[in-house]
C-alpha cells in the first residue's frame, strides 16, 4: 500500500511539473493574437500590426495626424464614432509578390474591404480608384443579395468562385490574399473565393465593363500599397501579418 502511495504521489507530482510547466509558458504570452511564432519568423512573416500603435501605417494621400483609426484592446480599429482625420488606411511600404493573413469583424450591417496594389498619387483621389477590394461585408447587410458585393469577391468585378460566408457580426473571420506577378487568390475562411490575373485580357474587358472604368489606373498594376477602408459603420482588424515572395 505504501509503494502504491508513492507511485501516485510521484505520478501527481510529475502532471503538476508539467501544469506548471505549461501555465508558465501561457503566461510569458497570454494573449497570442498580433504575435508571430518562431516557425513564421523563420519563414519571413512579418507583422503589419503590432497590436499597440498604428506603426507602419498612414491615411491615403496624406501626412496629417489621425485618429479614426486607433490600436485598442489589441484591434486596429476604425472607429465610426471619431470622424476627425477620416481616410483608407495606407502601409508605409508598397508589396509586389505577397501572402497577405488576416482577421476581420464588423458590427451588424457592417461594410468595408481591403485594398491591394493601391497607387498613392494627388492626381487619384482613393485608394478603390487604383486598386482592386477585397469585400468585407456582414451577411445581414443588404448588399449581400448582390453578388458582387459579397465578403471575398473582388467587389464590383468577380464573384465567389467557390461560396462562402462570413461569420456573424462581431465575430472574427480570417483572409487571406497571395499575388504573385499579378495572378491572385482569395479565401475566406479557409475557401478560395477569388482566382484572378491582373495581366489577363479578360481582367482588362470585366474592368473596362464596370463602373470602374472611369478610373483609369483601376485594376492596371500589380504591385502597390495595402489599404483599409475606412466605412461609417466601423470595422476591425487584428494579426495583420505579409510574406513576400
Amino acid at each position: 500500500m505504501k509503494r502504491n502511495m508513492i507511485k501516485i504521489i510521484a505520478s501527481t507530482g510529475i502532471f503538476a511539473a508539467i501544469f506548471v510547466c505549461f501555465a508558465y509558458v501561457d503566461n510569458q504570452n497570454p494573449d497570442r493574437n498580433n504575435a508571430l511564432s518562431e516557425k513564421e519568423k523563420a519563414g519571413g512573416w512579418k507583422l503589419l500590426f503590432d497590436g499597440t500603435s498604428t506603426k507602419g501605417w498612414h491615411l491615403y494621400n496624406s501626412t496629417v495626424p489621425f485618429t479614426v483609426w486607433k490600436a485598442l484592446n489589441g484591434e486596429l480599429l476604425c472607429d465610426p464614432r471619431d470622424r476627425k482625420g477620416p481616410g483608407d488606411l495606407t502601409t508605409d511600404k508598397e508589396y509586389k509578390n505577397f501572402d497577405l493573413k488576416f482577421d476581420w469583424k464588423m458590427p451588424k450591417g457592417g461594410n468595408s474591404g481591403v485594398f491591394i496594389n493601391v497607387l498613392e498619387r494627388k492626381d487619384i483621389p482613393t485608394g478603390w480608384a487604383s486598386g482592386p477590394e477585397y469585400q468585407l461585408l456582414d451577411n445581414s447587410n443588404p448588399d449581400f443579395a448582390k453578388p458582387l458585393n459579397r465578403s471575398g469577391c473582388i467587389f464590383g468585378i468577380d464573384p465567389q468562385k467557390n461560396p462562402a460566408k462570413s461569420n456573424a457580426a462581431d465575430t472574427w473571420n480570417h483572409s487571406e490574399i497571395r499575388q504573385r506577378n499579378g495572378k491572385v487568390q482569395f479565401y475566406l475562411n479557409g475557401v478560395l473565393t477569388v482566382e484572378e490575373d491582373f495581366n489577363s485580357k479578360s481582367w482588362a474587358e470585366r474592368v473596362a465593363n464596370s463602373h470602374f472604368k472611369t478610373y483609369p489606373e483601376y485594376g492596371k498594376h500589380t504591385s502597390g500599397h495595402i489599404a483599409l477602408q475606412d466605412w461609417s459603420t466601423g470595422v476591425s482588424f487584428r494579426n495583420i501579418k505579409i510574406r513576400e515572395l
